[in-house]
């Protein structure tokens, strides 16, 4: 009797969690492979055919309207004297890159100066350019502007004259890359690049920090700091609060862990004593950091979460002697600290409710005030005006919003005194008869896990529920104002809940890790909690609702396919992370292993192929109607993890479908339309999947 062969067998069903290497979709890794695009010319087609359509283009049209408004609120930041804005619109919709004076954007109707027009240069070029972002200079009109192909993490740098607005003839350019740089003075730049021969590390970044002089080849840029190939990236960081400039150089272990080494132009000079699991920001001659483990030194013990401060120059002379500027709690934690004109801001969440607190140092030790007239519920951030920290007078930058509120953008001069409000973004939704409340689930093994409920009051037990969460990376998942949830969803009569899954950053430290590395599939137990909860509680039942997530949402929503099947009525996964048997090995993959694990290590597949969908799922289970979508250009998670997925589940006969953008990095598209389009066919589907005609088909 001869076997067959493993090419000759059928795919179906395969790879497995006995057998994790025997995958048959390799082939559809392949970006770009003849065979990888015809598979998902196919699926795009048969997915439009069945959920597009006049009724998606006028959703999608009435969404992109939307976001192309003229009185949407601009995203701002200062430099010398300047705010920069990146806007794009219907007839602008790769951005105008653009300024104005804080004086005039207090006007209702702004006007602005226009630095760029990328839909002109794009097209002049022949390329499908994207700003990324632009790295402007301290006190000279040069800038470097980061164009991305597609909306690609990797970008083309050229130099910018603010002044005359064009590219800089013979100046600083760099091919496409991974790449960052700060300016050093207006003829040197620090780079952190992949660019070039033996520059990158296995994760994609650069490795290398290297001095680049103004009229020299890149190849000439001598290396200053370099970091072994297998950690995530070398970074240099310029500070002008102090005078000569001090420069930071950074060696990211991975996701968490760094070492900070102290040095100038020649190069790292001081390694800084310290764990490597910190959170650390300096100005001037403050060093302020954030352990996320306690720290034993000289005596005394730090807690896990709390802020503490040293003079820079007494710790580089030996001293450990640190002051606690914030005590975390149970359910009260720090979700950022920054400096602003010398000044610490604690950002804090206290049972999910926002707090700001600012703590000024002086020759009596620390004073603390609160930052008061913002509002104590819904999502608040607060951030410097000022991109370059020795420009800043302390003036800050509050968004205050909640599902039912749009966005409002204040300002608070000089960090003291009451906000006063700039602009407010339009109502995009109808909110009459909706509320927010919140709950708690209680997961697996007793944790409570919070949620955010919007929609009509009461429980009809019938309701279509739209659920999302995250979990990951210690990101805490906040019910913000959402114009296409609140449109296409909560508007037509739906309800939305945010869930605050374990592996986020709600909660500290101890949330985070609570969910990571083997515990990561609490945070998919926990997310199943609340739609258990949901239907306890007579808000909806199983089939009703809709769950959607991505990047690491990902693998929160292919579990629910494969360990939670019954509690969903269909499932939307975008940009995912999915094969976890193969994602180190695929684009950044390899830069996230603190947060999973390594599936190169016999005791980390352990776990890892427990949550593992592309290896779990198998034939035979009553999985619920599933989309994934993705990118083309998305430079971070590979499309290779939806591809696969989708073909897997298809030849084992489930109602799979899949959907990939062209275009665009690790998001939803590269302009307001391809955005909008991509999340109205998530929404037509997943209401089609529960069966709700919600009267507008």
């Amino acid at each position: 009797m001869v076997k067959a062969s493993a090419s000759a067998r059928s795919p179906a069903g395969r790879p497995t969690i006995l057998a994790p290497d025997d995958d048959p979709y390799l082939w559809l890794e392949q970006i770009e492979g003849v065979r990888a695009l015809k598979f998902v010319e196919r699926q795009n087609g048969k997915t439009l055919q069945v959920f597009g359509g006049m009724a998606f283009e006028r959703d999608r049209d009435a969404l992109a309207s939307i976001y192309d408004r003229e009185d949407n609120i601009p995203s701002v930041s200062r430099r010398g004297g300047y705010l920069y804005n990146q806007e794009s619109d219907a007839d602008n919709p790769r951005s105008l890159w653009r300024r104005t004076t804080l004086e005039e954007f207090r006007r209702p109707n702004p006007s602005w100066e226009v630095l760029l027009d990328i839909d002109q240069v794009a097209g002049s070029e022949g390329e499908d350019w994207l700003l990324k972002r632009a790295f402007l200079p301290l006190n000279h009109g040069r800038a470097i502007l980061a164009l991305s192909r597609g909306g690609s993490d990797a970008v083309t740098l050229r130099e910018f004259d603010t002044e005359v607005k064009t590219f800089v003839r013979d100046g600083f350019a760099l091919p496409e890359a991974k790449s960052d740089v700060e300016w050093l003075d207006s003829d040197t730049l620090v780079l952190t690049s992949s660019h070039g021969p033996g520059m990158a590390t296995d994760c994609g970044y650069g490795r290398t920090v290297r001095l680049w002089r103004r009229g020299t080849r890149i190849d000439q840029a001598p290396v200053i700091f370099e970091v072994p190939v297998d950690h995530v990236m070398a970074w240099c960081g310029v500070d002008h609060t102090v005078v000569p400039p001090r420069m930071w150089f950074v060696d990211q272990l991975d996701a968490f862990d760094s070492f900070w080494w102290l040095g100038d132009e020649t190069g790292a000079t001081t390694k800084l004593d310290l764990p490597s699991d910190i959170r650390l920001q300096a100005h001037g001659d403050w060093l302020a950091i954030g352990p996320r483990k306690s720290w034993s030194v000289a005596g005394q013990t730090y807690a896990a979460d709390q802020v503490i401060v040293i003079s820079l120059a007494d710790f580089l002379a030996g001293n450990r002697k640190f002051e606690v500027l914030f005590e975390p709690g149970l359910r009260r934690c720090l979700q950022e600290f920054f400096w602003s004109a010398g000044k610490l801001v604690l950002s804090i969440l206290d049972e999910l409710r926002p707090s700001f607190e600012i703590c000024t140092p002086s020759d009596h030790g620390w004073r603390r005030t609160q930052l008061h007239g913002l509002p104590d519920i819904g999502v608040v951030d607060v951030g410097p005006i000022d991109s370059e920290p020795s420009e800043s007078n302390g003036d800050l930058l509050v968004i205050s919003q909640d599902p039912l509120t749009p966005p409002s953008l204040m300002l608070i001069e000089n960090g003291i005194g009451s906000p006063a409000v700039l602009k407010r973004a339009p109502m995009t939704f109808n909110p009459d008869g909706l509320v927010v409340t919140q709950h708690e689930a209680i997961s697996i093994d007793g944790e409570r896990i919070p949620y955010v409920q919007t929609g009509p009051a009461g429980e009809s037990g019938d309701a279509p529920v739209h659920m999302s969460g995250y979990g990951g990376f210690g990101i805490s998942w906040m019910p913000h104002y959402d114009p296409a949830l609140g449109k296409l969803w909560l508007e037509r009569g739906g309800t939305t809940v945010q869930a605050n899954l374990r592996g986020g950053g709600e909660f500290g430290t101890r949330w985070h890790d609570a969910g990571r590395l083997a515990g990561k599939k609490l945070s998919h137990d926990d997310f199943a909690a609340v739609a258990a909860d949901l239907v306890r509680r007579g808000v909806t039942k199983p089939k009703r609702i809709a769950a959607q997530g991505g990047s690491n949402g990902g693998i929160l929503i292919t579990n629910m396919l494969t360990r939670y099947p019954e509690r969903f009525g269909a499932l939307f996964c975008t940009i995912p992370l999915i094969d976890m048997r193969r994602y180190s090995k695929l684009l950044a993959g390899a830069s996230w292993i603190a947060e999973y694990g390594d599936p190169d290590k016999r005791a980390d597949w352990e776990w890892l192929k427990t949550y593992s969908a592309y290896h779990a799922a198998k034939s035979g289970q009553k999985y619920p109607p599933i989309l994934i979508a993705t990118t083309r250009r998305d430079d971070r998670v590979h499309p290779g993890h939806a591809r696969k997925m989708a073909a897997k589940l298809q030849a084992m006969g489930y109602e799979a479908y899949f959907f990939e953008l062209a275009a665009d990095g690790h998001g939803y598209g590269r302009d307001s339309k391809e955005h909008a389009g991509f999340e109205v066919l998530g929404f037509r589907f997943l209401k089609s999947k529960i069966g709700w005609s919600d009267g507008e088909a």
